[in-house]
């Protein structure tokens, strides 16, 4: 390899070169511009986020419709998605109401991911809003049941309590209250409470486990086989019911494989029998999500047989 002569056909610019910044090439815009302490550096939708306050006009976004997007991804098992707009909802309602129903909401679809740090999180942010307001009992039984699920049982009582003080006709928040005295051994009380929700409506096989499940404890072996018996009956009449289902909707070419009974259904409940207070033992019950009325979907978990794990809920 020979060295190059010195002297070179090519002239270099003599020019004073780019501004500072140079706007055409500015890696800094001011729409980027973000405080780097407040920033989460594993946040990968930092950037989205940020950009939505500015191509995202506020009057351009219905959030209302919004959350009925979030309700649809919930429909089809799509959580993730369905978090992600839920939060979008929260963010550019103008309304507190139409707010805390996006954050109950997105808690209840943290808690299908198992993700019981965020469901607790979102729920306490629904209280936040408002402590007294029609879905403040909701949000109190998914608070009660994320709390359950992550470990922390004495404030998980606490709530679910708390859910009935807000609104003593809420079935589900009997349940879980019934749910949390019998693991404490209280079950005199625990009775008191599952026969005050199944008196409130709620009654499937899951509660009737739970009912039988606090009879035993009690020493009334005869009710609790009876009451067993009821349950496992209607277990197998609601799963005869879903395969029934299936038949007709693959004896019409639908293709589309029911996993999950109905639109929107749920898990829920544990397997048949008492169960006793081992690996069968019944979790508590969450709370429904809000709006779903509004979509024509029922309740779900409360009443939904067509149940396929040891968990149930109703998203309101």
């Amino acid at each position: 390899m020979t060295d190059r002569d010195d002297d070179r056909d090519h002239q270099f610019s003599e020019g004073e070169g780019f501004g500072d910044p140079y706007e055409e090439f500015d890696l800094d815009p001011p729409e980027l511009g973000v405080d780097p302490s407040k920033v989460d550096p594993v946040d990968s939708r930092v950037v989205t986020d940020t950009l939505d306050k500015h191509n995202i006009d506020q009057d351009d976004v219905d959030a209302s419709d919004l959350l009925d997007v979030g309700l649809n991804y919930m429909q089809i098992n799509r959580y993730e998605q369905a978090t992600d707009a839920f939060e979008r909802t929260a963010r550019f309602a103008e309304d507190d109401k139409l707010a805390q129903e996006a954050w109950v909401n997105k808690g209840v679809a943290h808690a299908e991911l198992e993700e019981y740090d965020e469901a607790i999180g979102a729920h306490r942010e629904a209280l936040r809003i408002d402590e007294e307001s029609e879905h403040a009992a909701t949000a109190e039984t998914n608070l009660a049941y994320a709390l359950w699920e992550f470990g922390e049982t004495s404030e998980a009582l606490e709530h679910a309590e708390r859910a009935i003080e807000i609104d003593e006709r809420f079935a589900a928040g009997w349940f879980n209250r019934a749910f949390f005295l019998s693991e404490r051994g209280l079950a005199e009380e625990a009775l008191n409470c599952v026969d005050n929700a199944i008196r409130l409506g709620l009654r499937n096989a899951k509660v009737l486990e739970t009912k039988a499940e606090i009879l035993e404890e009690l020493g009334e072996f005869d009710q609790a086989e009876e009451i067993a018996d009821e349950a496992n009956q209607m277990r197998e009449q609601a799963e005869q019911e879903m395969m029934d289902d299936r038949e007709e909707l693959f004896g019409q070419g639908g293709g589309q494989g029911a996993g999950r009974g109905g639109a929107g259904g749920r898990p829920g409940g544990a397997g048949g029998g008492l169960g006793g207070r081992g690996a069968n033992r019944q979790s508590p019950q969450r709370g429904g999500g809000v709006g779903l009325d509004d979509l024509g979907v029922a309740d779900l978990g409360v009443g939904d047989e067509e149940e396929e794990d040891d968990r149930e809920w109703e998203l309101e």
